[in-house]
C-alpha cells in the first residue's frame, strides 16, 4: 500500500513539473503581434479628401480566405463617392443624391478586399488579392500589406475640419480582433518610382488592432 502511494506521488510530482515547459504563446497571443491600419490623405477635393489605406500584418499568423473586412463609424455625415482595389459591402440609402450616387452612404461601412482578376484600373499597389494577407517576417514583404483608395465626402477639405473615424472592427478568419482609437501620427512620406521627387500626406492617422482570441 504504501509503495503504491509513493509511485503515485512520484507520478503526480512528475505531471506538475511538466507543466512548467508548456509554452505561454499557446495561451495568449504575441502582445506584440498586431494589426496596423494607416490612412494618408493625399489629395483635399470639393467636400472631402482621397486617402489611401495601408493595412499592415505585424502576426505570425496569415489572414485566409475568405479574407478580411474592416468597417468603422464615420464622425459626421461622410460618404464614399468612389473606391479603388476594393468595395463597400453595402451602399446604403443613398436616396438625397440625385446627379452623383456615392459609393456608400452607410454610417458604418464595411471594406473588403477584390480578387486579383480586378480590371488593372480598379487596382491600386498592394490591393486585390481577396483579403488574403502574409505573415509577417524578419524582412517585410509586400504580401504582408494591403492597400486601398477612399475618396470620401462630405468631411470638409482642411485638416481642422476632418474628424477621425471611430469604432473601427478588424475581422478576419481565426478569432476576433480588438481595435484601439485612431490617433493622428507624423506625416508619410512618400518618394516616386524614379526616386526623384518627395511628397508628404495632408494628413495621417494609425488604428492598431489585436487578435484578442
Amino acid at each position: 500500500m504504501l509503495n503504491n502511494l509513493w509511485v503515485y506521488s512520484l507520478f503526480f510530482i512528475i505531471f506538475l513539473s511538466s507543466l512548467r515547459f508548456i509554452p505561454a504563446a499557446n495561451c495568449h497571443s504575441n502582445p506584440n503581434e498586431n494589426i496596423t491600419i494607416k490612412w494618408d490623405l493625399i489629395n483635399w477635393t470639393p467636400d472631402g479628401y482621397v486617402a489611401v489605406i495601408t493595412m499592415y500584418n505585424f502576426q505570425k499568423r496569415p489572414i485566409r480566405a475568405p479574407g478580411w473586412q474592416l468597417s468603422w463609424i464615420w464622425a459626421k455625415n461622410e460618404v464614399i463617392w468612389t473606391t479603388l482595389g476594393c468595395q463597400a459591402t453595402h451602399q446604403g440609402d443613398c436616396s438625397k443624391f440625385k446627379n452623383y450616387i456615392p459609393a456608400s452612404c452607410k454610417k458604418s461601412p464595411t471594406i473588403v478586399d477584390l480578387s486579383p482578376h480586378t480590371p488593372f484600373n480598379q487596382q491600386v499597389e498592394n490591393c486585390c488579392r481577396g483579403g488574403l494577407l502574409d505573415a509577417w517576417s524578419n524582412k517585410p514583404q509586400s504580401r504582408s500589406i494591403s492597400s486601398f483608395q477612399l475618396s470620401v465626402g462630405l468631411s470638409g477639405n482642411t485638416n481642422r475640419d476632418v474628424k477621425l473615424p471611430k469604432n473601427f472592427n478588424f475581422k478576419a478568419p481565426g478569432g476576433k480582433y480588438t481595435c484601439g482609437p485612431a490617433k493622428v501620427i507624423e506625416r508619410t512620406n512618400y518618394i516616386t518610382r524614379d526616386k526623384r521627387r518627395f511628397t508628404r500626406a495632408l494628413m495621417t492617422w494609425k488604428v492598431i488592432c489585436k487578435h484578442s482570441g
